[in-house]
């Protein structure tokens, strides 16, 4: 009871009521602009095509929430943004411009996402074109599509044009409703949308599988699917929740008549520190040689029938490049020696560590061992759920990488909706006996 009276006083604050409202009226928006298709092309054969197609078509329908198969002016989805963004990021490290315009506080932040949103119109345009050629190859027979017919009525730079100013357009406006959501809204909008979009394939996936299995629905294989689903939830809450925390120690220092430092705090180090951006970026490198293969590049074809099959290949190709990818975003969002020179300018020191070079390199160190165990977590929870389904045929994608994104979106947004209701002096979601998630303790 505790619990529901938490989630009540919800309806108490008029300022988060409007927040929430704000969101749901985003993620309505989103799903309406799923069903708008884009001009030219034959949606029902599309979705012939995706159901009968290769699993990384599946994966990424997943991820649009429906709107690959119904060739919607959101196709392309957020991924664009995305991409954007850690290409900006890695900007920072080769680039002394990038890196002094996030030095320069709110001026150079509004900079960045500016050139940003530059990024994700230029992306979309060569990813759009891509989507473009890669439906006219679906009615090639050869490449497996043309035997449910048609998807491109007219085929022709025509075409090809409307599909680029119509991807385009749907994925500068979602970029748009995202930003508008994180202003106005709680949470991050561009999370929630990637949120809602796998979340809405929930109950089709289970209506096909009861439509697959009619007659013969087996209670042991679905208590066996609904055991993985919990436990992956139950793992994900603890790695994204785990932290390692450095103690610090701040000299102590006389102003005028007054005694500053002296006290001790922590620098929480996340298991996961690079959150969910490895399985997405992995996945979309994934999809790559299949958008290659629709220019008819050599090789290329080859290639993507081999990950197409979700074998060993796959597999073992998705682990290794989510744990590269996890190295990889971590030494680029955080840089040791930055917060070794932080603290050495706060006069603090972590006990034991001399500072500057020799904290730095302590960080370093435990940083490392963080995400040693965080890489292969990740790697661990999008693979194993997809091969427990595959041994078990059970055709449902909400996979380990979906299971991780909906879990820790929904655990960030709980987060900011308890801070709001705390600050407004009211118990937080989990009410005033259990323990919440921000840690604050009843009086």
């Amino acid at each position: 009871m505790a619990s529901l009276s938490g989630f009540a006083s919800i309806t108490k604050v008029p300022e988060l009521r409007r927040r929430i409202a704000f969101v749901l009226m985003v993620l309505a928006l989103y799903r309406v602009g799923v069903f708008i298709t884009i001009p030219g092309v034959d949606r029902g054969v599309m979705k012939e095509v995706v159901a009968g197609g290769s699993g990384l078509l599946g994966l990424f329908n997943l991820f649009s929430g429906g709107a690959l198969e119904n060739l919607s002016v959101f196709a392309l989805g957020i991924m664009p943004y995305i991409s954007a963004s850690i290409i900006m990021q890695l900007l920072g490290m080769v680039s002394k411009q990038v890196e002094e315009l996030k030095k320069e506080g709110e001026a150079g932040r509004r900079k960045l996402e500016q050139y940003t949103r530059y990024g994700t119109i230029v992306l979309s345009i060569f990813q759009g074109l891509g989507i473009a050629f890669m439906l006219e190859g679906l009615q090639n027979q050869s490449l497996g599509g043309g035997r449910f017919g048609d998807v491109v009525t007219n085929a022709g730079w025509g075409f090809r044009l409307t599909a680029i100013i119509t991807l385009t357009t749907g994925t500068t406006l979602l970029m748009w409703l995202g930003e508008q959501a994180t202003e106005r809204g709680i949470g991050n909008g561009i999370s929630l949308i990637i949120f809602g979009g796998i979340v809405s394939g929930v109950p089709s996936g289970v209506t096909n599988y009861l439509a697959a299995n009619a007659g013969q629905i087996q209670p042991l294989t679905i208590a066996l699917v609904l055991g993985v689903i919990l436990g992956c939830v139950a793992v994900v809450v603890f790695f994204e929740q785990a932290q390692r925390r450095i103690p610090i120690q701040y000299a102590r220092r006389q102003v005028g008549r007054r005694i500053y430092g002296g006290q001790q705090a922590h620098l929480p180090l996340k298991v996961n520190m690079a959150s969910m951006i490895p399985p997405i970026f992995a996945s979309s490198l994934l999809a790559f040689p299949a958008t290659l293969s629709s220019f008819n590049i050599p090789g290329m074809q080859g290639f993507s029938a081999a990950l197409n099959r979700q074998d060993w290949v796959f597999h073992t190709l998705f682990g290794v490049m989510i744990i590269f990818f996890c190295f990889f975003y971590t030494a680029v969002t955080f840089q040791p020696v930055d917060v070794a020179d932080n603290l050495k300018k706060q006069q603090a020191n972590i006990p034991g560590i001399r500072p500057g070079k020799h904290t730095a390199e302590y960080i370093d160190r435990v940083l490392t061992r963080l995400t040693v165990g965080g890489s292969i977590y990740v790697a661990a929870i999008c693979i194993v759920p997809a091969l427990v389904a595959q041994s078990l045929k059970v055709p449902f994608q909400f996979g380990g990488t979906s299971l991780m994104i909906v879990v820790g979106v929904a655990l960030e947004t709980s987060k900011q909706i308890e801070a709001h209701l705390i600050t407004r002096s009211y118990e937080g979601l989990t009410g005033p006996r259990t323990t919440r998630l921000s840690g604050r303790r009843p009086a």
